[in-house]
């Protein structure tokens, strides 16, 4: 099975200067816990992961047991939190192998990009499920097992 085959094409998008409070809302809103960074141009600058607003959320507590002056930190916004780095598959890659880089570098989704563009998105649920439901054909043995 291919990435293209489960990959979400409906994606959740916020741009890099949007407050941490309206990426809050658009991930309770559309029930997420990934967003893609994009600038104007649809260029992909990041992901925003329920783990980066989390760890944001330490921010005012740290600031306060450092004695730093916590109007040092201002309001965060997405491209003070996102994670810049972003591990990305393409759309023709193998399920397994796309669940296997995800393991193996710790994220819980992959955008999918062709051409520069990213065209969808996979998550950890995505693969869990489908290797789920292939799982009597005999996609998750081969997966574990070699």
């Amino acid at each position: 099975m291919k990435v293209r085959d489960i990959m979400r094409r409906a994606l959740v998008t916020i741009l890099p200067d949007a407050s941490m409070q309206a990426a809050v809302e658009i991930m309770r809103a559309r029930e997420v816990r990934h967003i893609l960074v994009t600038d104007e141009g649809e260029q992909l600058l990041g992901v925003l992961t329920d783990r980066d607003l989390r760890h944001a959320a330490f921010l005012p507590m740290l600031a306060r047991h450092l004695s730093w002056d916590a109007r040092r930190l201002g309001a965060p916004c997405v491209r003070d939190i996102m994670t810049c780095s972003v591990v990305t598959i393409g759309p023709e890659a193998d399920l397994e192998r796309a669940a296997l880089l995800m393991f193996e570098r710790r994220v819980g989704s992959l955008p999918v990009m062709q051409d520069g563009r990213v065209v969808g998105i996979l998550t950890e649920h995505d693969v869990f499920e489908t290797l789920r439901s292939e799982g009597e054909s005999g996609v998750l043995p081969e997966l574990f097992l070699g």
